[in-house]
């Protein structure tokens, strides 16, 4: 799993801030907002710039993962010629 690393200099409240052991220190933040919130949040808000793997383990740390159709913005494949 590769979880979001935010640049703490800049914002040291990023609510993807997490401890040495990956944890995620403001846990509190994501588990207080409702799913619709969390759609909004990732797909729209904070987290608009994560790539969709960064998204999706975010969204199965916080026990949320059945929302990753939601938010993962599906890649498409261009045709071989």
């Amino acid at each position: 799993m590769q979880f979001y690393k935010p640049d703490l200099g800049t914002n040291p409240d990023d609510p993807f801030a997490r401890d040495a052991a990956d944890k995620l220190i403001r846990r509190a933040y994501w588990l207080d907002m409702t799913d619709q919130s969390i759609v909004l949040a990732l797909t729209q808000g904070i987290g608009a710039a994560l790539n969709n793997e960064e998204k999706r383990v975010h969204l199965v740390d916080i026990g949320r993962g059945h929302l990753e159709e939601k938010v993962c913005v599906q890649e498409l494949i261009p045709p071989e010629n």
